[in-house]
This record gives C-alpha cells, sequence and structure tokens, in this order.
C-alpha cells in the first residue's frame, strides 16, 4: 500500500538535514523539528489503551529489559505513524548509505520504503516493528539496539508523546557508545512532546589512524522520576 505523507512530509523538511546529518557524525543521534502537533500526540498516545490495535504487549520487567511495557503495532498503522515513516526514509537514506560506504558496506536499502520493506518480508522479517511504550514512576529502558533480523536499517527515530517537565520528569533518552580500550561515552537528551530524536540502530563510523572503524552504539531511558512518559518508536525494518 503506498503512503501519501501529506503535512508529515511539509514537517519532516523543516528540520535542518545536514545539520542533523553532522550531529548524527558527531553523538550516533540528533534532534529534529516537530513532528507531530500536540492533539496528534494526545491521540496517538491514547491508542495505547485499544489492545486490538496491536500484535503483541512486552512487559519490559518480565523479560528482564527494565521496567515498563510498550505494544508493537499490526501493520494497520494509524495514519500518522505511517506517513511519519514514509516521509522520514528518504531523508535517512543517504546518510545510511554515506556511512555504508565509509565502513565499506554494502548499501541494500532501496529508493523506496516499500521496496525495502518487501526485502525485509521476503527474507522472513514480516512483523511489525513500530512501537508504543509507556513508562511510569520509577520505569525505565536498558540498554539495548532493536535488531531483528539479518536486514537492518541503521537508523531510527523516536517521537516523545507527553511533556517533559508537566507530565513527566526524569526519562532523558540515552545512547552509549562502547570506545575501544577506553570508557564507555553517554549522551542524555530530553524529548519533548511531538519531536524526534533520531539514532543509529547499532554503531556509527568514527575515524581512526587507519580510517572508518564502527563505533558499537546501544540506547535506552533513564529512570523516569514523577508522572507518565510515552513515545512512538519508528523503525525502518520489520522483525522476523
Amino acid at each position: 500500500m503506498t503512503v501519501t505523507p501529506g503535512p508529515a512530509a511539509a514537517r519532516v523538511a523543516e528540520t535542518d538535514w545536514t545539520a542533523l546529518g553532522a550531529e548524527l557524525d558527531v553523538h550516533g543521534c540528533a534532534p529534529t523539528a516537530p513532528l507531530l502537533t500536540p492533539a496528534e500526540c494526545r491521540d496517538l498516545a491514547a491508542l495505547y489503551e485499544k489492545p486490538e490495535l496491536f500484535r503483541t504487549t512486552v512487559d519490559m520487567a518480565r523479560h528482564r529489559f527494565g521496567s515498563g511495557e510498550y505494544r508493537y503495532f499490526t501493520h494497520d498503522l494509524p495514519a500518522p505513524v505511517a506517513a511519519l515513516r514514509a516521509a522520514l526514509y528518504p531523508r535517512l537514506l543517504p546518510v545510511a548509505r554515506d556511512w555504508a560506504a565509509r565502513l565499506g558496506r554494502p548499501a541494500p536499502w532501496p529508493d523506496s520504503l516499500e521496496d525495502w520493506l518487501e526485502r525485509c518480508h521476503t527474507a522472513g522479517q514480516d512483523r511489525s516493528a513500530q512501537i508504543l511504550l509507556r513508562y511510569t514512576e520509577g520505569d525505565w529502558n536498558a540498554l539495548h539496539r532493536d535488531v531483528f533480523g539479518d536486514l537492518v536499517f541503521p537508523l531510527q527515530v523516536v517521537v516523545g508523546l507527553d511533556e517533559y517537565g508537566t507530565d513527566y520528569t526524569g526519562g532523558e533518552f540515552l545512547m552509549v557508545e562502547q570506545r575501544p580500550r577506553a570508557q564507555s561515552r553517554a549522551t542524555a537528551t530530553v524529548l519533548p512532546r511531538g519531536r524526534g530524536v533520531v539514532f543509529t540502530t547499532r554503531e556509527r563510523p568514527v575515524r581512526t589512524k587507519r580510517g572508518w572503524s564502527a563505533g558499537a552504539m546501544r540506547h535506552g531511558v533513564s529512570v523516569v522520576r514523577s508522572g507518565r512518559r510515552r513515545a512512538l518508536g519508528i523503525v525502518f525494518h520489520d522483525a522476523s
């Protein structure tokens, strides 16, 4: 099914993608301009209470992923989620291909998101990986990577659905880089309502004396100190 991004494409275009790419190079994550309106955030967050829209629910404590809960949408995505995904993919594709070139790796991602997802499904990765996450006071997310099979798009996006400082405190988005023969480096980012953070799925190119190497990275969420924090996760590969 072809998705027409509509207003989502105009909002995505408001981000300075050249500056975002440069920040991704340095930190492995970078904030966007507003991607969703406050009303869209409220509506999307409210969908969490409709389990029929999701293929599964994950209790993070049960799996020792941290504390909190998230749900994976079915392929019948809400219109704002499908539109954002379609609008973001072509913006992130040049970064993905540039990173692959620097690391001397193949860049298997076609121009079309539909074509890329078809490749995922042919390879057996045919389950939706779009996520709604919900944290309450004391919840947190352990450092991890969202790799669901052999086919991986190297960037993803998380969008805040609640207002930091009003609806919740704490719960900063975390990225931790494993540095060879050195201590790890962490970056903490507040996730404002309606804005996104683009981040690497598993690594970023790091310049060394011998050229480029892959800097391993993981992401997570710090402890929510008060309130309720909900977020939308947009992933560009599907799960096996």
